[in-house]
């Protein structure tokens, strides 16, 4: 269902979000993310920055995590093809410092530790929340796969994540009965 209509309005901005998941043959998996922003209108920038005619990116970034089915991040590889200043992409390279890294819980926290603030881009970090959606979503048939016949012996992470997933909602009682809130 789409939203109501809106006001009588006009466009100035837009970002465009692409986030994908890749099986490599090595066994390990690539998630990767792409942004672009671009104005409606022309976009001026002082000190330094580049003018940009309506519909050229203002930002254009992307943003690879190859992981394995534990999670851990292995490499990290990210490109700033366009940024609103000269000096945009240099800091990239500081984002290797995730490597070792394993997306769940604390996930957030490590990313603001190593590479928030003047340590790393914005944008880039606020791509690295739907990288890490994406990674649990794009292996979650080969982790369930990997782990067939194995008892569960810690609560799913799902639980409680939203309303479909509360303990006494049917979907965890059909997915996860021996988690489900008895009622």
């Amino acid at each position: 269902m789409p939203l109501p209509s809106p006001a009588s309005r006009k466009p100035i901005h837009t970002r465009r979000i692409e986030v994908k998941g890749y099986e490599r043959d090595d066994g390990l998996w690539d998630i990767e993310a792409h942004l672009v922003d671009t104005k409606a209108v022309p976009h001026s920038r002082r000190h330094g920055g580049q003018d940009r005619k309506p519909g050229e990116p203002v930002h254009d970034m992307w943003l690879r995590l190859t992981i394995d089915l534990d999670m851990v991040v292995h490499d990290v590889e990210a490109a700033t093809d366009t940024g609103p200043y000269p000096i945009c992409g240099d800091i990239t390279v500081n984002f290797k410092r995730l490597v070792g890294l394993k997306i769940g819980p604390g996930w957030r926290k490590e990313i603001r530790a190593r590479v928030g603030g003047i340590e790393g881009c914005t944008h880039m970090v606020e791509l690295l929340g739907p990288l890490g959606t994406t990674a649990f979503q794009a292996t979650g048939r080969a982790r369930e796969a990997r782990n067939a016949g194995k008892p569960l012996t810690k609560k799913p992470y799902q639980i409680g994540s939203c309303h479909v997933y509360k303990e006494d909602s049917p979907a965890v009682k059909e997915r996860w009965p021996q988690w489900a809130a008895k009622t």
